[in-house]
C-alpha cells in the first residue's frame, strides 16, 4: 500500500485479536512515529509498549485508578475496566515528553506528539494491522501517569490498540473536501 493510500483510507479498527505485531511490525511502527515535524529537534514524544502479561498488570492499574475516584465501583465495573487492556494483543501509550524550550512552546511539543501517534495507526493500517487510538479518563489520571512511570511534563496522548482485524474493516467515509477547507484571500 502506498502512503497516499494508506493516509486516505486509513480507518480506525475496534475489533482486534491475535496475534498482535511481530517485532519487525513494531520496528516499523516506531520509525514512522519519530519522524513527523518536530520543531527544534526536540523529539517531545516516547512510546511504551504493554503486551502478553503487563495486559493484565496494566488492567489492574486502571482498576486501581477506578476505585481512587469511585470507591464504591461495583465488582461488575471493576471487571469491565481490568478488562479494557485485553481488548487488543499489544498496546503503544503514546507520551508526549515536554521540553523546556524558548521558541518551541508546550501546544507544538504535543501536537508533534499527536502527529507520531497518528503516523504508528497509519504505519499499523498499512502493514495491514489493526488499530485504534483510545484515550478516556485514564489518559489523564495521576495514578495511571504515575504507574506508567510518566514524569513532570509529561502527557499520554492516546492508548493505541494494535493487533489482527476481527471483522472486515468498514470503508472509509468518503467525505466532500470542500466542507473542510477554502482559499483565503
Amino acid at each position: 500500500m502506498d502512503a497516499l493510500q494508506a493516509l486516505q483510507q486509513r480507518v480506525s479498527c475496534p475489533r482486534l485479536t491475535s496475534p498482535g505485531p511481530t517485532p519487525k511490525q513494531l520496528e516499523q511502527l516506531i520509525r514512522a512515529a519519530v519522524r513527523v515535524p518536530d520543531h527544534a529537534w526536540l523529539r517531545p514524544w516516547r512510546f511504551l509498549l504493554i503486551e502478553g502479561d503487563s495486559l493484565d498488570k496494566f488492567g489492574e492499574l486502571l482498576v486501581k485508578a477506578q476505585l481512587a475516584q469511585d470507591p464504591a465501583a461495583s465488582a461488575v465495573a471493576m471487571q469491565k475496566t481490568r478488562n479494557k487492556p485485553l481488548r487488543a494483543p499489544a498496546m503503544i501509550v503514546a507520551i508526549a515528553s515536554i521540553k523546556e524550550h524558548p521558541k518551541v512552546p508546550e501546544i507544538e511539543q504535543v501536537i508533534s506528539a499527536g502527529a507520531a501517534a497518528n503516523n504508528i495507526v497509519t504505519a499499523a493500517f498499512s502493514l495491514g494491522l489493526g488499530a485504534i487510538w483510545r484515550t478516556g479518563t485514564a489518559a489523564y489520571q495521576p495514578i495511571i501517569k504515575q504507574g506508567l512511570g510518566l514524569v513532570a511534563g509529561e502527557h499520554i496522548i492516546g492508548f493505541i490498540y494494535l493487533g489482527t482485524p476481527a471483522a472486515k474493516l468498514k470503508p472509509a467515509p468518503d467525505l466532500a473536501i470542500e466542507d473542510f477547507y477554502k482559499s483565503w484571500s
